[in-house]
């Protein structure tokens, strides 16, 4: 169905997350730390990374910037470090979920097969307001007809907004339809998304207003 390249130093925990995501049906490459890494998503795209962040040679915080900046692919970082800070640099730095080891692998193909079917869910040919156009069968987004790269999380928050503008959602509701209602980090990813997205949105980004103790709407003014 997919190719996914599995990081993870770990032989064992690399060959155990090899055999859940066959099992889905997915192709998948391996590598043992973050030089590899990146050689291989530089000649292979690739359409989802599982990343280990204690990594030898670069970090996983470092392989998830430079694999952000090489594609929109969603991103699971796998790791031990369970603080609220190493997870929020994680999403900062372009991170889509963030399990926590131990785990279940059933579980984390289950995060796997749920990115994708969100990816692809409810698309259609184009979608436009204002000075904003989403392309959903290839990803592309443009502003005032200039194309800008969105993480996927990004992504799928403009695209829920824009399919619903006017609508009113709170960050717990942002959370369980982007992310998912396993998701095990807070709403205070919400808000650096949403402010990620205002910033690559220029000034189209006015269009997401925050209201107070309510949450966020796309606001489009006649």
């Amino acid at each position: 169905m997919a190719k996914i390249l599995i990081v993870e130093d770990e032989k064992k925990m690399q060959d155990i997350i090899v055999t859940y995501m066959q099992r889905g049906g997915h192709t998948c490459f391996t590598a043992d730390d973050g030089v590899d890494a990146l050689m291989i998503l530089k000649n292979n795209p690739m359409d989802l990374l599982i990343l280990d962040i204690m990594l030898p040679h670069i970090d996983g915080f470092s392989v998830c910037r430079m694999a952000r900046e090489m594609s929109n692919m969603p991103i699971i970082i796998l790791t031990v470090k369970s603080e609220e800070c190493d997870k929020l640099k994680g999403y900062e730095y372009g991170a889509d979920d963030y399990v926590t080891k131990p785990f279940s692998p059933k579980v984390l193909l289950a995060k796997v097969n749920a990115l994708f079917r969100r990816a692809s869910y409810g698309q259609t040919d184009g979608l436009n307001i204002g000075k904003i156009s989403i392309i959903p069968s290839s990803h592309k987004v443009f502003v005032d007809g200039r194309e800008i790269a969105l993480t996927h999380k990004e992504y799928e928050l403009l695209y829920l907004f824009l399919m619903n503008p006017g609508q009113i959602f709170s960050r717990g509701q942002l959370l369980n339809r982007i992310w998912g209602y396993d998701f095990e980090g807070t709403t205070r990813t919400v808000d650096t998304h949403i402010k990620t997205l205002r910033q690559k949105l220029g000034s189209e980004g006015k269009h997401i207003v925050t209201l107070i103790r309510s949450g966020y709407k796309f606001e489009v003014k006649a």
